[in-house]
């Protein structure tokens, strides 16, 4: 059984190592800034997003559990906004997007934030680099930002990225990802 959130890992790890600069978009509990921030090792940098305080907290308590390097800055603030604190390019991306594991599931990333983020993560990839955008098609707002970051995504100049989408198609509600890799 293909299990999509190791595979979309595989992806990342084709281009991304240590000393890489990589932005979680949407660190909620903090698995995927921890993947990262392991990959890129101590001379790597990563950057982590989230709107709420209570997933900051959680991903430092779980950074500092699984002994993770202290090559992170976790950014209570939206993903939206990755160029006030992120220069230069970056290796990778990560967003996971729909609501906080375990949390309010009110409380969902949103199209109208999510859209320029997107924008501005791919045109901060650098050569080589890659950014994926996990989808979760079964509530409303997340079945929106998918078709809406889809749409946007199949525009990009194919001489200059590879975009794919990965999907279990006879499962219409379950998460499926996108990548965007540079050439």
């Amino acid at each position: 059984m293909i299990r999509l959130l190791d595979l979309q890992k595989e992806f990342m790890l084709r281009h991304i190592g240590k000393g890489d600069r990589v932005v979680d978009f949407t660190m909620g509990n903090g698995h995927d800034t921890e993947f990262l921030s392991k990959t890129v090792g101590e001379t790597g940098e990563v950057y982590a997003f989230d709107i709420q305080a209570t997933a900051v907290e959680s991903t430092r308590a779980h950074l500092a559990a699984v002994g993770c390097p202290e090559n992170y800055t976790l950014i209570h603030d939206s993903h939206h906004n990755v160029e006030k604190y992120v220069t230069g390019p970056i290796k990778g991306g990560m967003f996971n997007l729909g609501f906080l594991p375990g949390g309010d599931k009110s409380i969902t990333t949103m199209r109208e934030t999510t859209m320029p983020a997107v924008k501005a993560a791919v045109s901060m990839l650098g050569k080589d680099a890659i950014l994926s955008v996990a989808i979760y098609p079964g509530h409303e707002e997340g079945d929106a930002e998918g078709k809406m970051v889809s749409e946007y995504l199949s525009t990009l100049d194919r001489f200059k990225y590879s975009v794919a989408q990965i999907k279990i198609i006879n499962s219409p509600t379950s998460p499926y990802f996108m990548i965007v890799e540079t050439k």
